[in-house]
């Protein structure tokens, strides 16, 4: 059995837009914003994937649960899995830590964020074969911005759970849906949770630990098969209106992950035209 998990958020809720600036003392900036795309998501994973029994999405509140999605899928708030002391959080990275201790949960899972869409159908041996997950890394060297750092650190403590020295090159699983093992969430919190527990944030921070330490964990110790997903990555920066309505016309990959970047309200109204004309279907 395999569940699937979702974390979501709504930049436009009114509650949740009152939490954040009464923590941030600002308002939220666009990166938050919601693009509309869950329920096409939750409706194509149920359309494509078979092999999925629950979808459980993760919310900080429940005012951000589209009612369209009302039965379809368990929600999850943060505080019924992040310790009190962390919240209220808007930051992913410490949400992701704690995704191992959702009640009710398989312990096989899927992890999708809310940007990544199945466009045609997949299997389960796609992302499990055994005991192990399948995934495509990278190795870098360089860590020239906080995404990276983010990276570096992972890897870093991934590799301490491990057993392993530290290196200069670290690994970057493929960006894409995450194949997850619940238990090997509290494997790492057992061996590493000092690490973990240091690095969680109430926003984004260079010291972050990311959720890639589950599948960088089990990188090092022998438990990945090195296979890429078939997963386009599409930046609403390097990409036009046009290219994305043209590639879910006709698929050629079996999962697209569109990016948001900021851009000018002309040119994100005709990203909207296009993504709800596939999420309407």
């Amino acid at each position: 059995m395999i569940d699937a998990v979702i974390t979501y958020v709504n930049g436009s809720d009114p509650e949740w837009k009152k939490q954040y600036a009464a923590v941030a003392g600002k308002e939220p900036s666009r990166r938050y914003r919601d693009w509309g795309m869950l329920e096409w998501q939750v409706g194509n994973i149920r359309r494509f994937l078979p092999f999925i029994d629950k979808i459980f999405l993760v919310v900080a509140l429940p005012s951000q649960v589209p009612a369209g999605l009302e039965g379809k899928v368990e929600v999850v708030l943060h505080k019924d899995f992040i310790p009190e002391q962390y919240l209220p959080t808007f930051n992913s990275n410490t949400i992701e830590m704690y995704l191992y201790r959702i009640k009710g949960m398989s312990d096989k899972y899927l992890y999708i964020n809310d940007d990544c869409i199945p466009v045609a159908p997949g299997s389960e041996d796609e992302f499990f074969v055994g005991d192990k997950i399948c995934r495509g890394f990278a190795k870098h060297l360089f860590y020239p911005n906080m995404f990276k750092k983010i990276v570096r650190k992972t890897d870093t403590v991934a590799r301490k759970a491990a057993g392993l020295s530290p290196s200069l090159v670290f690994i970057r699983p493929q960006h894409s849906p995450s194949p997850q093992v619940k238990s090997i969430g509290e494997e790492l919190m057992n061996k590493v949770g000092e690490d973990l527990i240091s690095s969680l944030s109430t926003f984004r921070r260079e010291y972050n630990v990311c959720n890639y330490v589950l599948p960088d964990y089990m990188y090092h110790t022998g438990k990945v098969i090195l296979q890429r997903l078939s997963c386009r990555h599409f930046s609403m920066g390097a990409k036009t209106p046009a290219q994305l309505d043209a590639f879910l016309q006709n698929p050629d990959r079996k999962w697209i992950c569109i990016n948001d970047v900021d851009m000018s309200p002309a040119r994100e109204e005709e990203f909207r035209k296009v993504i709800a004309k596939y999420a309407s279907r």
